[in-house]
């Protein structure tokens, strides 16, 4: 009951706009909002370029700790107790003593032989998740880092451990110290690592789930790593199944994932990969929702863009005459990049491979107009978006016209902001 009253008496400054949860390590964006570090961090890592909650366009991506905040929300907590089930006013705080018997435990490989090395490890991932200082000192921690990635790296721990290695791992790679480390560990025995983050991703809860696809997309930014995941077909194959399955449909499940397969879609043949095992379908089914938040969606249109541009990929788009409407909807309705991800979609499809029905599909999603407002929406003459958008005019008029669509029927008071 007096959890309850706590959960219901949190102050609305205290939570993330993101997630909703109060916030552990405050910071704020030169639009003045302020969010979790963590959330903000995976927002912009994703490739959006947009403040989430007033959508304007960001000058630039860099944020500060917001101090006063965090000692406001920290003043809160003791007063208050702790705002959630999962974390206690001493998950804040852990002792040298503790750090030492998780690591001498983990080295020992007898992390499924007591219930008090999991208790240790579930206050230490209270510990990592609170702030930014909190995993700097995981990090310097000798023989911490190395610890954690050895479970990973060597397999055959219970599932229960697993899932909080990765909740700790997942938090310690925000820290630049702590991600150069694991970066390091994880490349020497990346597919024992690998085995272990594919057992999470195919029977952990689905919390766990979320940050395995995230500690994946992380760990991608090292080449020998991306290679690794991307040449997984088993891994790739796990990351798709988590798309299509009804019991673990979560949008934040699916922002990680799509993320993490932008990260890995880096070549040619990788691209054709991803095609050849369904991805455009699922791409098509996520855009063609109307209840897919603006993340997910903004995500799933990035990772159509890439695959457009391999030629497995612009036949499979014009196959599934879902994308191209969607594309022709997401238009002006996302952020600046994802507006320009849906004209290269369009561009690759219609221009390039030049499918008709495809055009005339754009043309019946009142595409014409669209193109048109994102042309005169600031890019100056000669950007490659406005030169796609004058490209799309004229092969939409040749491409179509004489069967009644395309620019020659096009009627619209717009008609004035037509290019010369």
């Amino acid at each position: 009951m007096v959890r309850e009253e706590l959960y219901i008496t949190v102050p609305n400054l205290f939570r993330c706009p993101i997630s909703m949860d109060v916030m552990r390590s405050p910071v704020s964006l030169c639009t003045g909002v302020t969010y979790d570090r963590s959330s903000i961090q995976h927002w912009l890592d994703s490739g959006h370029d947009t403040c989430p909650a007033t959508m304007q366009t960001l000058p630039s991506k860099d944020f500060v700790p917001n101090l006063t905040l965090r000692r406001l929300i920290n003043l809160w907590a003791q007063s208050h107790g702790p705002p959630s089930p999962s974390s206690s006013s001493s998950s804040l705080t852990v002792s040298e003593q503790q750090l030492k018997y998780v690591i001498d435990e983990l080295k020992g490989k007898n992390e499924g032989e007591n219930s008090k090395l999991i208790g240790n490890l579930s206050s230490i991932a209270d510990f990592a998740g609170f702030s930014d200082e909190n995993r700097r000192s995981l990090a310097d921690f000798d023989g911490f880092v190395s610890a954690i990635v050895g479970v990973l790296s060597r397999g055959g721990a219970k599932m229960e451990i697993l899932e909080l290695v990765i909740r700790i791992l997942d938090s310690i790679l925000l820290d630049d110290r702590g991600r150069e480390q694991a970066h390091v560990l994880i490349s020497k025995r990346i597919q024992a690592f690998l085995t272990s983050i594919r057992l999470v991703l195919r029977n952990a809860s689905l919390k766990a789930k979320i940050e395995s696809a995230r500690v994946l997309r992380s760990i991608a930014n090292d080449e020998q790593s991306k290679r690794a995941i991307s040449d997984n077909r088993d891994l790739v194959l796990e990351l798709l199944n988590l798309l299509t399955s009804e019991s673990d449909y979560d949008q934040a499940l699916h922002d990680a994932v799509y993320s993490c397969l932008i990260a890995i879609s880096a070549t040619r043949s990788k691209k054709a990969q991803l095609v050849g095992l369904g991805i455009v379908n699922l791409l098509a089914r996520t855009l063609s929702d109307r209840n897919t938040n603006k993340s997910v969606a903004e995500n799933a249109m990035k990772l159509l863009s890439i695959v457009s541009t391999c030629a497995e990929g612009r036949s499979a788009i014009s196959e599934d005459r879902r994308c191209a409407a969607a594309a022709v909807e997401r238009l002006m309705k996302v952020s600046t990049v994802a507006t320009e991800d849906a004209v290269a979609v369009l561009w690759s499809v219609c221009c390039l491979l030049g499918e008709k029905k495809t055009k005339e599909s754009v043309v019946r999603s009142n595409g014409v107009a669209r193109i048109l407002l994102v042309m005169q929406s600031g890019y100056c003459e000669g950007h490659p978006v406005r030169r796609m958008c004058g490209d799309l005019l004229r092969v939409l008029k040749i491409g179509c016209s004489s069967d009644g669509f395309g620019l020659g029927s096009y009627q619209s008071k717009t008609t004035h902001i037509l290019p010369c």
